[in-house]
């Protein structure tokens, strides 16, 4: 059974916290889904990701544009949104294969849309909203993916 970890979180300013704890522990090409509904929280936990690599602007969600690169020191993250995709193959036209390359940590809201085009992610993240408050679930579904959750499960 892969490892998972799960936590309850309140507001915004927790998400991005518990975000930047998170994008502390992610390998150099680690694969991740952010699975929830609009309003979840994906982009807000994005941007603490973001930030636990070193970025300290702003996180939009890259709805219209699909993904939005991040080049921080020597690393290369793009944060994917594919909630307006309209066909899973639309990700051979933007080159999606380049942008999963083994160095490159890619962060991807609504993967379900990119069904049968993208591959396993290493932690598959699901946010649901729970009286108020975000219920977080993290999923290993990797090697390197359980080595993220054991670490997170090690800080807790």
């Amino acid at each position: 059974m892969r490892e998972s970890f799960d936590i309850h979180l309140a507001g915004e300013d927790a998400m991005v916290a518990f975000g930047r704890q998170l994008g502390s522990m992610l390998p150099d090409g680690c694969l991740v889904f952010l699975e929830g509904d609009l309003g979840a929280g994906k982009t807000t936990l994005s941007r603490g990701m973001l930030s636990a690599f070193g970025h300290h602007g702003v996180v939009k969600s890259p709805t219209y544009t699909l993904v939005e690169p991040y080049h921080l020191g020597k690393k290369l993250i793009y944060h994917f949104d594919l909630y307006r995709l309209g066909d899973p193959e639309e990700l051979e036209y933007i080159g999606i294969r380049d942008y999963l390359q083994q160095a490159n940590c890619c962060l991807v809201e609504w993967p379900e849309r990119g069904a049968g085009m993208l591959p396993e992610p290493d932690l598959r993240i699901q946010i649901r909203i729970e009286n108020g408050a975000r219920r977080v679930l993290v999923e290993a579904n990797t090697e390197r993916g359980e080595g993220a959750i054991k670490q997170l499960a090690a800080m807790s």
